[in-house]
């Protein structure tokens, strides 16, 4: 079983920047085994949305929302990292990192972006 947790995220204004982490834990092979995580957002009342995602083969996506703004990126097998820049108030929710295809998720991390 994996595990994952992010962090990173907190109270900033329009405009602002903020780097978000997720770190998956447990079974060593199981990690190896991952393709593809992404992080996802979600507002209370809406639904789960897309944000980024990244595939060992390189391929990276994006939603349109975040494109130009966000950059997702990985050191390692088990650390994925996503560098918000130029925030606004839209992009509030609580930021879930993801194994693709998966149903194992983090518990989350808040960003709010406000004046």
């Amino acid at each position: 079983q994996v595990q994952l947790k992010e962090s990173g995220g907190g109270l900033v204004q329009p405009g602002g920047s903020l780097r978000l982490s997720c770190v998956a834990s447990g079974s060593i092979d199981t990690i190896n085994l991952i393709n593809v995580m992404g992080w996802y957002r979600q507002v209370p009342g809406k639904q789960r949305e897309f944000v980024a995602a990244i595939c060992n083969s390189g391929r990276i996506d994006y939603a349109d929302s975040v494109k130009g703004r966000f950059t997702i990126s990985r050191n390692n097998a088990d650390t994925m990292y996503l560098q918000m820049n130029d925030l606004k108030p839209e992009d509030t929710a609580v930021y879930y990192c993801n194994v693709v295809s998966t149903q194992i998720w983090g518990q989350g991390t808040q960003v709010t972006v406000s004046s």
